[in-house]
């Protein structure tokens, strides 16, 4: 079954959650209208990245609070479905997460961050994930990278390996990491033969500016999509055919030597 996913690159609504609920709301109303059926936003759309940790502490939820609940009714109200970032409240600590929900308003998926990137994460996040789950979507199996999680090429794998025929990348790119949106996107996808949509932030924050740069990527590499260093959205259809064409003729995972592999693991 196709499938059309859009990203949103967007400045966002620095810690303002209300109007980043507003902002959400009005483009998955867009999105939907021109025939989405996934909206993919940036690492931590729902309240901006550079919090420091006392902010991202106070504006942290968990799938009960009110505030999610909102998020949830948004995926419902415009029947589409969303892949949104947010400061998950867990425990005592605060995660990195992200959150997949269908378009009737389920939550499908809740992935936290394994990989936090330098101090700049570490002073925010003390809960890490540590597994690389793969749902069910659409006809389609879905995996989750956050932003870091990406450049490392184990992560992809991982999520190849399970399975997965799309992987969604809600992330916060700067400079001077352009080479990681507009080369090692593309490879990851023709490496393990998968779609990525890889959705950045633009503009700027206190203290960061963006690249955007956000991309859909085909499972032989092809960018379907980019778009510029401004807000915008961009569109693409994922096809599972192409994706089996493309498995049939060249058949990497198949033709893995992971016996080879095993120190790789150390």
């Amino acid at each position: 079954m196709h499938a059309t996913i859009a990203i949103c690159q967007t400045e966002g609504c620095f810690s303002d959650p209300d109007a980043g609920l507003a902002l959400l709301a009005a483009e998955a109303r867009a999105a939907r209208a021109n025939g989405a059926d996934l909206l993919v936003l940036p690492e931590l759309f729902c309240t901006g990245y550079n919090l420091g940790a006392d902010r991202a502490r106070a504006l942290a939820m968990t799938g009960d609070d009110a505030g999610f609940q909102r998020i949830r009714a948004v995926a419902r109200t415009h029947q589409i479905a969303l892949c949104l970032g947010f400061p998950e409240r867990v425990g005592e600590g605060v995660a990195n997460s992200v959150a997949l929900i269908d378009a009737a308003g389920a939550v499908l998926l809740t992935y936290r961050k394994v990989h936090l990137f330098g101090d700049l994460d570490r002073a925010m996040f003390s809960v890490c994930g540590d597994r690389f789950p793969v749902v069910e979507w659409h006809g389609l199996r879905v995996g989750i990278a956050i932003c870091y999680d990406i450049e490392f090429p184990e992560s992809a794998r991982a999520l190849a390996i399970a399975g997965a025929d799309l992987v969604l990348v809600p992330t916060a790119l700067m400079p001077p990491y352009h080479v990681v949106a507009d080369h090692v996107i593309p490879a990851r996808a023709y490496e393990n033969q998968i779609f990525i949509a890889y959705a950045n932030h633009c503009g700027s924050e206190p203290g960061l500016t963006y690249i955007g740069h956000s991309s859909i990527c085909g499972p032989d590499g092809t960018v379907l999509a980019k778009a510029g260093t401004g807000a915008g959205t961009i569109m693409a259809v994922i096809d599972p055919a192409h994706q089996a064409a493309v498995r049939a003729r060249d058949p990497f995972l198949a033709d893995r030597r992971p016996d080879l592999y095993r120190a790789l693991g150390a």
